[in-house]
């Protein structure tokens, strides 16, 4: 097994080099906020990690709240993630509840959009 997983690795890396995952995955600043506060809040009062690991997924889609995001799926949400599709509703379901995003639908079975809201940053004023 061991023998196959290095065969693998050898054939990414002459194919790739060394730079081959890093060169194409761009860097995202997070609000420093999202770990002093929000992991703590989620992972350890609410005992909802999964809310956590949807909420920086989120974040990821829309840029940090700058952009609406793409509509993006359930199993879209469960491959980046890691998290079964049930746990992808009930973090969602968590996470509208505490208004940190908001869920936009067409109809009832189309695929939804995220909207990433940040209650800790102050509206600007024009």
């Amino acid at each position: 097994m061991m023998e196959g997983s290095a065969r693998v690795f050898k054939m990414r890396s002459r194919r790739c080099g060394n730079k081959c995952y890093s060169a194409r995955v761009p860097n995202v600043s997070v609000d420093a906020y999202v770990f002093d506060v929000l992991m703590a809040d989620l992972i350890a009062h609410d005992r909802q990690p999964s809310a956590f690991v949807l909420y920086l997924a989120i974040w990821r889609l829309t840029d940090g709240g700058k952009k609406k995001s793409a509509p993006v799926s359930l199993r879209t949400l469960s491959e980046q993630t890691g998290l079964s599709k049930r746990a992808i509703q009930d973090a969602a379901d968590r996470l509208e509840r505490r208004q940190l995003i908001s869920i936009e639908r067409q109809m009832p079975t189309a695929v939804p959009m995220y909207r990433l809201h940040k209650p800790w940053e102050r509206p600007r004023r024009s």
